[in-house]
């Protein structure tokens, strides 16, 4: 899947790049906020390039059009699953902890999001967050 289908599918459930970006940056804090926002845009822009992050969130995509569930119950924990493997796979073990930060707090777009999406963009930003602050980002993963 190219990162332009997965976008176009994002977008139909309401989910932009840009909306993703502001939500990752209403719980920044520091200075620079233009610079980190630019670096942080091209890393979402390479992640959502990588063939195991597009699975993940085309499973949440998935399970949002086909599993009919009302509300988000307290016994459903695959979301977060989804939502912790893309955060781990980005941004490893520290990214745990923003995962949960962000999944608790809801900021911009993921208090508008059903489960598994807000859980999966929950993850998404929390492990590119975590991947652009561990200060070894250089546009690529070993």
């Amino acid at each position: 899947m190219d990162i332009e289908n997965l976008l176009g599918r994002l977008e139909s459930k309401g989910v932009t790049l840009g909306s993703m970006l502001e939500t990752a940056m209403e719980l920044y804090i520091g200075e620079e906020r233009g610079k980190v926002e630019r670096k942080l845009r091209e890393l979402m822009l390479h992640y959502l390039g990588d063939i195991n992050v597009q699975a993940l969130l085309t499973a949440a995509l998935l399970l949002e059009e086909n599993f009919e569930i009302e509300g988000d119950p307290v016994n459903l924990v695959a979301d977060e699953l989804i939502g912790i493997s893309i955060a781990e796979y980005i941004g490893g073990k520290m990214a745990l902890f923003n995962f949960f930060y962000y999944d608790t707090r809801k900021p911009g777009i993921l208090a508008e999001l059903p489960p598994f999406l807000d859980d999966a963009i929950g993850g998404f930003i929390a492990g590119c967050m975590t991947r652009l602050f561990e200060g070894d980002y250089g546009g690529q993963r070993d």
